[in-house]
């Protein structure tokens, strides 16, 4: 979290003010989330949009997450799929998907990127979309200097193995 605290602190500093969020106004979704909406509404949103995501798997996956050894682990699923990631009011479930494609991608995550390649036909993208944002995302990624690593590799910043597709 701190990297990501640095990280938005500096893209602030540089925005221009006219694309700035108004301090204080509080009619951000996530404001009514967090101060006039029901916990267990926000997170039952949340398990929908995550059962919708994963599909038939859902339940496994988090039950995975709880009996994980990190008990905070499936908490954590559900707050970010309750807060963050199951609201639509900006993105669509389909390019939410998308947003986390991009993101899995450079980490080299495939069990998880495989979730979300499904996750993102699930919530409604074609096949072809999935497909398009996977290539475009692992050419941004080769243009930055990520490559198919040697499986014996100690280092390096790249994949191990073949990035998932649908």
């Amino acid at each position: 979290m701190p990297k990501s605290i640095n990280a938005l602190m500096s893209l602030k500093s540089t925005t221009p003010e006219d694309l700035l969020d108004e301090p204080g106004t509080g009619t951000s979704i996530r404001h009514k989330d967090i101060y006039d909406t029901a916990p267990a509404q926000v997170l039952e949103r949340g398990q929908t949009f995550f059962e919708a995501i994963y599909g038939k798997i859902s339940r496994r996956i988090m039950g995975q997450l709880d009996r994980s050894g990190a008990p905070d682990l499936g908490l954590l699923a559900r707050l970010t799929y309750g807060y963050v990631l199951s609201n639509t009011d900006v993105l669509t479930p389909a390019e939410t998907s998308f947003v986390l494609i991009a993101s899995l991608i450079p980490q080299d995550v495939n069990p998880q990127l495989k979730g979300h390649l499904r996750g993102a036909l699930n919530g409604g993208a074609s096949v072809d979309e999935v497909r398009a944002v996977r290539d475009v995302v692992i050419k941004i990624c080769e243009a930055s200097g990520m490559k198919r690593l040697e499986e014996d590799a100690v280092g390096g910043w790249g994949w191990r193995s073949e990035v998932a597709n649908v």
